[in-house]
């Protein structure tokens, strides 16, 4: 069997709460792939520069990592995590369906923050809900969890795709003959989850703002609206058996519920009930150890950097691609980003049965010693075509465990209490909006070369804060038994 009875047994006892939560992590993935298609259609619809349209991939991003930092305010009851899960699935839904209603570029960078907004809270909740229904078993759910990021990820840009305008969408003036080249030489440029405007673009290609617009960009919108729409029904649904509406407070089934759960409801909440910020109660760490306090200060340091290159890549590996020495067709540059969310859903799938055979901190050291080996490979390889697919392969496959991994590592470090995975996911979110603006003012600036150089960099420094993780772990392991140990002698002579 792939898994034990124990743990087929532990998902059938919380299967609807679990299938929920899968099933609102692909509204996260749906909304992250969107927008680099799709921006260039946007930009038609707007009548915006490039350089403008471009600041609606900051938008987004910012806010998703403050929306991060809020999401662990609601999750001191179930109802209030799941009422924000409904809450943010259902606005995903209206935000694709008013996108082609955004006719200003302002407009569409708010609801680019509102959609932002919702997809932080969804990554805190749906993680910190699965870690609290499984605890030391999560790591095998949350890989599932994060497979349906990927899953989302690759559907996107599918629906999306037989709607993108071919030759420019806004009518207003003579077309050349390489216009419909130089179109998706710019959506490839702008493919990945980049929040980098790129300012110089705009100088090599002339695009109107003004004239007819002739997109039917639209229609996809609407269908990812639609498609979207059964998650928000899902969490209801779950909302209504579990007797979480006010018209059922009296119901036995969550009077039950939350009796026999009270102490297990209560140990989980002891600290950082208040989100983020819930994190710096004076009160609740006031008699921590300092290995405590460096046990999230590295674990978020490795998801800083691992999802940091994550972002970088994908916003950055066709400009390297497409640059001297390699120079690659368009065309053929913008299959890497593809080949590279591809990986990474693969490896997330193959890492559900991998998380279950081996302990998360051999899986996370092989996955970043693996990332520094195909990094320095392709930094060496530099002028070879062949091996930067090859290399985007087997990264994307390394680097897909580690979020999860280390979700599930963080937490057990710190007994499930505290606020370990709003810091961390807040820690990733931050460190893919920095790198990735890093990474392009290198490239802008000193050249292509330093796109791979940062990654083989941030990769070592990466692999060396997470050795110093581990090095941590084993000095808070022995503080704490020491400290029991006190406890229980000075307890026994009392007892006597």
């Amino acid at each position: 069997m792939l898994v034990d009875n124990r743990v087929w047994a532990l998902f059938k006892g919380h299967w609807q709460h679990t299938l929920t939560y899968w099933s609102v992590f692909f509204s996260f993935g749906l909304c992250i792939a969107f927008l680099g298609p799709t921006i260039l259609d946007l930009r038609c619809q707007t009548q915006s520069t490039l350089q403008e349209i471009t600041w609606v991939f900051f938008a987004q991003q910012l806010f998703l990592m403050l929306g991060s930092a809020l999401g662990g305010l609601f999750k001191k009851t179930l109802r209030c995590s799941l009422s924000a899960l409904f809450v943010s699935s259902l606005v995903i839904s209206v935000v694709f369906a008013i996108i082609p209603l955004c006719h200003h570029v302002l407009m569409l960078a708010v609801a680019m923050a509102i959609s932002g907004t919702a997809m932080g809270v969804i990554d805190t909740i749906a993680n910190l809900q699965l870690v609290k229904l499984y605890q030391k078993d999560s790591a095998i759910f949350l890989q599932v969890l994060h497979f349906f990021i990927g899953l989302g990820a690759l559907v996107s840009p599918l629906v999306a795709d037989p709607f993108l305008s071919e030759g420019s969408c806004v009518l207003g003036g003579n077309m050349t003959a390489n216009s419909s080249t130089d179109l998706h030489h710019l959506r490839s440029s702008l493919a990945g989850k980049g929040t980098t405007p790129l300012h110089n673009v705009s100088h090599h290609y002339h695009l109107h703002t003004e004239g007819i617009i002739t997109t039917n960009v639209s229609y996809a919108f609407w269908i990812m609206a639609l498609i979207n729409l059964p998650v928000p029904v899902a969490v209801y649904v779950l909302m209504y058996r579990e007797r979480l509406f006010p018209c059922s407070d009296h119901s036995p089934r969550l009077l039950d519920k939350e009796k026999n759960s009270q102490k297990n409801q209560q140990d989980h909440n002891i600290q950082g009930h208040g989100g983020l910020f819930g994190c710096c109660n004076y009160a609740d760490v006031k008699d921590r150890p300092a290995s405590y306090f460096l046990l999230y200060i590295l674990g978020g340091a490795v998801l800083f950097i691992t999802d940091g290159i994550i972002g970088s890549y994908t916003g950055f590996i066709y400009t390297y691609a497409v640059s001297p020495p390699l120079s690659l067709p368009h065309k053929t540059a913008g299959c890497l980003t593809s080949v590279f969310w591809a990986s990474v859903t693969a490896g997330r799938l193959a890492s559900i049965y991998l998380s279950y055979r081996y302990t998360q901190q051999r899986l996370i050291s092989v996955s970043l010693a693996g990332m520094m080996a195909v990094q320095c490979l392709l930094l060496i390889l530099y002028s070879s075509p062949v091996f930067l697919f090859m290399g985007t392969c087997v990264l994307g496959l390394f680097i897909s465990s580690v979020f999860p991994c280390m979700v599930a590592l963080t937490e057990d470090m710190v007994n499930y209490k505290g606020c370990a995975t709003t810091v961390l996911v807040t820690s990733a979110g931050t460190g893919e909006m920095v790198l990735q603006l890093l990474t392009g003012q290198l490239i802008h600036s000193k050249g292509s070369y330093s796109f791979m150089l940062v990654g083989m960099i941030s990769s070592c420094i990466g692999f060396t804060v997470f050795l110093g993780l581990l090095y941590i772990q084993h000095l808070h392991r022995s503080s704490q038994a020491a400290t029991s140990k006190e406890i229980a002698m000075t307890e026994k002579p009392s007892s006597e």
